[in-house]
């Protein structure tokens, strides 16, 4: 086990009560309890921007199956996981190596590989044809039952923020059409990720994954055991450790400039434990060519000069292309080009003793 560094170490999840959803409602359909959710989730979103999220509907069976897919693809030779490495695609699917983690600078070690696959789309949809878009259809590695436990996670999942979606718009009183017309065929990404064992010490450059918030609208994420951190609207890094039969859910930098700043993409990081750790986000997105910008309602002043508008994608691919080594690499020899800015880190990223009062007027997003 790495032993963890004190700028590593965070507040126990009781002393900074993280909400726990009861979402039952969505699936049922009831008007109150559809409202009395939706406002919970806003109220979440509105504040720490992480929440705990039960009675979603995606069946025990369904998780279990994930992980033991993920088990099993992990545990294969690294010479039968690199047949599927990511960088023999454009559009970022398959087998991501430990080595690959990190290729920014000042670079950290990030311990963990993974498994990348998104929303299906065709050979022949215009983005693929365009190239690192994020678009296109996935590889499977030809593991009995695999494609079936990863595909039937996936689409429950997918079909779960689908009705998160509906549920915030009621909240912030939007016709749920407006967010969803975005939703076509998006950069919705699952990840299965493997948290390295190692005797490394947890510090500021040996990490699980660095501090970072994630750039589509909310990630729902299956976490399989302790290690999560986020950081509180006072500034200060707490515990989300798992919750048996609970999704976590952050809320990300998409619906933060949806609404002008009023939700929160929250900040947050993976500790180094050294134990092995098994996680799954979804990143729940939009189309490539989504502009995001803040919905009329919030479409302050302040709001529009602080969020000027974006592309998802193109938001999605700045952040990758400093993330991953393959396309960093295909980028300086100019088998990647982008017509877009690429910033030196996410300008939605704050700090460890940023309360959350002192980014307002801050944020410059590059436009897309």
């Amino acid at each position: 086990m790495a032993t963890m560094a004190a700028d590593q170490m965070a507040r126990r999840v009781e002393a900074s009560a993280l909400p726990v959803i009861d979402i039952g409602a969505l699936q049922t359909g009831e008007s109150e309890g559809v409202r009395a959710a939706a406002a919970a989730l806003g109220a979440a979103a509105r504040s720490s921007g992480f929440f705990y999220i039960v009675n979603h509907g995606v069946p025990k069976a369904t998780t279990e199956a994930l992980f033991a897919a993920s088990r099993a693809f992990h545990a294969q030779p690294r010479s039968y996981k690199m047949r599927w490495w990511s960088g023999f695609t454009t559009h970022h699917r398959g087998y991501v190596p430990f080595e690959e983690n990190g290729a920014s600078f000042p670079r950290r070690i990030n311990m963990n590989e993974a498994w990348d696959m998104s929303f299906e789309a065709p050979a022949d949809h215009p983005d693929h044809l365009a190239g690192w878009r994020m678009t296109g259809p996935n590889v499977w590695p030809d593991l009995p039952g695999w494609r079936a436990a990863v595909g039937g996670y996936y689409d429950a999942v997918f079909a779960l923020g689908l009705r998160m979606l509906d549920a915030l718009a009621l909240e912030l009183d939007v016709d749920p059409a407006e967010l969803r017309r975005h939703i076509t065929c998006p950069t919705s990404q699952l990840r299965l990720l493997r948290y390295v064992p190692n005797e490394l010490p947890a510090s500021a450059d040996v990490v699980g994954i660095d501090a970072h918030s994630d750039f589509e609208c909310f990630t729902i994420l299956l976490q399989g055991g302790p290690g999560l951190q986020v950081l509180s609207l006072d500034g200060e890094w707490i515990e989300a450790p798992p919750i048996e039969g609970a999704f976590i859910v952050n809320i990300g930098d998409i619906f933060e400039t949806w609404t002008g700043g009023a939700f929160r993409s929250t900040q947050h990081r993976v500790v180094n434990t050294g134990r092995e750790r098994f996680s799954a986000p979804l990143f729940f997105g939009l189309d490539y060519h989504a502009v995001v910008e803040p919905l009329p309602k919030f479409r302050t002043p302040e709001a529009v000069a602080k969020y000027p508008p974006i592309k998802a994608g193109e938001h999605l691919m700045r952040m990758s292309v400093g993330a991953f080594r393959y396309m960093a690499d295909a980028r300086e020899k100019g088998a990647l080009t982008l017509d877009f800015d690429v910033p030196d880190q996410n300008p939605f990223k704050r700090e460890a003793g940023q309360a959350a009062a002192s980014d307002a007027g801050c944020l410059k997003v590059p436009v897309g």
